[in-house]
């Protein structure tokens, strides 16, 4: 487990990359072939996320081009690497769960490549694994032991109690945890997510993130979870659980998270159920008119529009964009108006050349906004984003 990168691995990972990078798409899933074969790791993952197209898959394989075109400069990938540690984090993901990982990696290498992946190969990008890996090790031990430093904070499970459950929509439900032993929480970041241990009643352990929708109290934490046509874990929360319910919950987790300071505007942009970290941001302002905040949210109609109280009572101005009015949607006094929200009416209705933009929602919505307010020439400085699902996404 190197804490260096000799120049010889260095040299073969790099005069390799490319051959790995034209093979990838065959790596990737022969490599989650293996690593899913054995019991104690596939609980970590969701698989819905596991077909070989998937969201996961394609993340890896851009993580894995990426590390490798830039394994010179691994610090080019910082941001990359600082949502990898904090998901992982989130997720209980510990030191002793690494090794699989290499072994699955370098066994899919090999597979693929053939011949072509030598000894002196598989050493090499083994040793660049193991390079990445103890940067992510290292920081995701300095996430638990902070949080755990910190007042109602802890470290691993902890049991909470569901205290409230409301319907926010036709499928969108929030539910209200406070711990089973009656103390305080950690203060978490408005952005910030839980990651739940669920064991279902047939036995079968799922583990899912789920954004925090209120602001830091310290008694208790809400979340606000879309029912998934597949989804083990929230039609399990929607239909099972009542209050009382006992749920695992590791620390508050996430780079993704408001901050106020020095910010002249602020624009909150959601798509569909990524409303839940900007209700976080908008109740923890609660009280103060500065800076600016304006809330962008676009679902289908009226009857999927979740927590409209909350964002019409705390942000300064808020436009709402339907895809598909309902018959008892009025334009004007239900939502601002139909279709999809345009990046260009965005940047000229907002404050583009100040303007900071926190982006929520579904990948295709998120991309086009972030694509959009770039052409807009707005600084990369001043959007901020969290992508649901895998967390290798953004180490590009």
């Amino acid at each position: 487990m190197p804490n260096v990168l000799s120049k010889v691995h260095v040299d073969i990972v790099e005069a390799t990359a490319p051959a790995v990078a034209a093979n990838i798409e065959a790596i990737v899933p022969a490599m989650y072939r293996h690593l899913l074969a054995d019991p104690k790791i596939r609980v970590l993952f969701n698989m819905t996320h596991q077909d070989g197209g998937s969201p996961q898959h394609k993340a890896l394989a851009n993580a894995l081009v990426a590390y490798a075109t830039h394994i010179r400069n691994p610090q080019m990938l910082g941001a990359g690497i600082e949502r990898i540690a904090q998901k992982h984090a989130g997720l209980q993901i510990l030191p002793e769960h690494y090794p699989y990982v290499a072994e699955a990696l370098l066994t899919a290498v090999k597979e693929v490549l053939g011949d072509a992946a030598t000894d002196e190969v598989l050493e090499a990008w083994g040793a660049a694994y193991w390079y990445l890996a103890n940067i992510l090790i290292d920081r995701e031990e300095e996430i638990y032991s902070g949080a755990e430093a910190e007042d109602g904070g802890w470290r691993g499970w902890r049991d909470f109690a569901i205290v409230d459950k409301q319907a926010e929509a036709d499928d969108i439900m929030s539910f209200t945890l406070r711990p089973a032993d009656g103390a305080a929480v950690k203060m978490h970041r408005p952005g910030q997510y839980l990651s739940f241990r669920i064991v279902l009643p047939d036995g079968e352990e799922l583990r899912r993130n789920y954004s925090i929708s209120s602001a830091p109290n310290g008694r208790d934490y809400r979340i606000t979870v879309k029912r998934e046509a597949q989804g083990k874990a929230s039609g399990w929360l929607h239909d099972t659980t009542r209050i009382g319910t006992t749920l695992q919950v590791a620390p508050p987790a996430g780079d993704f998270f408001l901050d106020l300071a020095g910010k002249q505007q602020v624009v909150l942009l959601s798509g569909g159920v990524g409303l839940t970290p900007m209700i976080s941001m908008l109740e923890s302002r609660r009280g103060s008119k500065s800076p600016q905040m304006l809330y962008v949210h676009a679902t289908q109609n009226g009857r999927k529009h979740a927590m409209r109280s909350e964002h019409e009572k705390l942000a300064d101005k808020s436009f709402i964009f339907y895809e598909a009015p309902g018959a008892d949607d009025v334009e004007g006094r239900d939502y601002t108006g139909p279709g999809r929200i345009d990046p260009t009416w965005l940047a000229k209705n907002t404050r583009a050349d100040i303007a900071d933009y926190y982006i929520c929602g579904p990948e295709a919505f998120m991309r086009q906004m972030i694509n959009g307010l770039k052409a807009a020439n707005v600084s990369p400085d001043r959007i901020h984003y969290e992508f649901f699902g895998p967390a290798a996404a953004e180490l590009k």
